[in-house]
């Protein structure tokens, strides 16, 4: 097995919680009507072209020419996107800055617009401390593209076959593995540290 040198980070639903149903549960109680808002309207495919790298007014003009009758809820996703980040996870930033500590090369990789991955930076100062982050907003290239892994490797001088990536979604973790990559799905923290101790990564105290 090769020595783990550079561990790699997603970043939603693995260091912060990413939960739109949050917002909406206040803006559309009713569940059924806010199930069929969420899979129709705003959807994670029309989300992804934001953190691809399309300005919010482009995506809210998109959306808003096909469901006019909607333009307070489409508007809201960007107005009040914080509370769809309600917090960390809080085990999971103790491991961060115990890799970090012991030495390990800690990078993150993120589908992440640009200007709301600033604004989490901001409100989670712990997001500053990687060594270098790859936000696909930025270089307008999302996972699980392969493009954006090898961009990751170059930007930040990696070894794939020494790195380990973390992604609470697996066709992230499909093409990580693709691009050369060693990984594994995040589920919790406690899964986390028994996958860093399986491929010998050893946090400090």
């Amino acid at each position: 097995m090769t020595e783990i040198r550079h561990i790699v980070f997603d970043i939603g639903n693995v260091l912060i919680s990413w939960e739109p149903e949050r917002l909406y549960r206040r803006l559309i109680p009713d569940e059924a009507a806010r199930r069929v808002f969420l899979a129709e309207v705003l959807t994670h495919e029309w989300n992804l072209e934001q953190d691809r790298g399309r300005s919010w007014a482009e995506a809210e003009a998109e959306v808003l020419a096909r469901y006019p009758q909607h333009g307070d809820l489409i508007r809201a996703w960007r107005l009040h996107w914080h509370e769809m980040v309600p917090g960390s996870i809080e085990e999971t930033v103790d491991i961060l800055r115990a890799l970090i500590a012991a030495g390990y090369d800690v990078t993150a990789l993120t589908n992440f617009a640009e200007d709301t991955f600033a604004e989490a930076q901001a409100r989670f100062p712990y997001l500053t401390t990687f060594r270098g982050i790859t936000v696909s907003g930025k270089v307008r290239l999302v996972k699980p593209d392969l493009a954006i892994y090898r961009h990751h490797v170059h930007a930040h001088d990696l070894d794939p076959a020494a790195t380990l990536f973390f992604d609470d979604m697996p066709a992230n973790i499909e093409a990580a593995r693709a691009a050369g990559w060693n990984a594994e799905r995040f589920v919790d923290p406690a899964t986390m540290r028994a996958d860093l101790a399986k491929w010998g990564v050893r946090l400090s105290a």
